[in-house]
């Protein structure tokens, strides 16, 4: 199960709305979509978990480009979710590369799931290229009072609704859930 929420801050405080992220395909789409939650471009913060597995932080400040942070990166990639934060650079990878395996190589052997065992070899090992441990601004909510280490030990479970807490705003996003 999944979650998507914007936290927009204004002046007047943190304001929260829930959002469909089916029309999103690219990072570029998420940024578009927070920076109209906030028509001054104040700070809004698009905060999206799966279900005891992952949840990831994106920060859009303005114009500035997106700032990202994934709890768990080998989780996210499995979610089409994650894969839209995912991206070359936050993975440390060459922009453009793909460490999946070359779909055009596969020999499919006619078995009945069309896979032989080599390309099932071939597709975990192109899952373990992702880590499974935290990836991207691990600074990303210091100025709003959480640390790094802080977002770091959060559970997957209940990091939003910490992460509300400590910004004050865990009533608003309450009412979007």
């Amino acid at each position: 199960m999944y979650f998507a929420a914007l936290l927009a801050r204004t002046e007047d405080g943190w304001e929260a709305s829930d959002t469909e992220l089916d029309d999103v395909e690219t990072l570029s789409d998420l940024a578009d979509l927070a920076r109209e939650a906030s028509p001054d471009e104040d700070t809004v913060l698009v905060l999206i978990e799966q279900e005891d597995a992952w949840f990831g932080v994106v920060r859009v400040d303005g114009e500035d480009d997106p700032r990202i942070y994934v709890s768990d990166a080998a989780a996210a990639a499995r979610s089409a979710y994650g894969e839209l934060l995912l991206t070359d650079e936050l993975l440390g990878r060459e922009p453009g590369a793909d460490d999946g395996p070359d779909l055009d190589a596969l020999n499919l052997d006619g078995t009945e799931d069309g896979e032989s065992e080599d390309d099932k070899e071939e597709e975990g090992a192109a899952a373990d290229a992702v880590p499974h441990s935290p990836v991207g601004d691990r600074e990303i909510l210091d100025d709003l009072g959480i640390g790094e280490k802080e977002l770091r030990a959060l559970d997957a479970d209940d990091a939003l609704s910490s992460i509300a807490e400590a910004l004050g705003a865990s009533e608003v996003l309450e009412t979007v859930r």
